[in-house]
């Protein structure tokens, strides 16, 4: 069993413990909605390009085999 003093000790670090993110969360520079919004098209753009790419190669492995295999 724990005693009365360890139980503060603990929930005194849990409290430095948030506290210390939240101190950490003001430090940061936060983007714009402008920036923000401007970077997740680039992000869904950028996605779709790799995915069609992926597409064409897995297409053109699947084309292949089946010449390959099915002569």
């Amino acid at each position: 069993m724990k005693t009365q003093a360890a139980l503060n000790k603990q929930g005194k670090q849990r409290f430095k413990f948030v506290s210390d993110i939240i101190a950490e969360l003001k430090k940061v520079t936060w983007p714009t909605r402008q920036e923000a919004t401007y970077l997740t098209t680039l992000v869904i753009i950028f996605t779709v390009a790799v995915a069609i790419v992926l597409g064409v190669i897995d297409y053109g492995f699947s084309r292949l085999m089946n010449l390959i295999l099915l002569k």
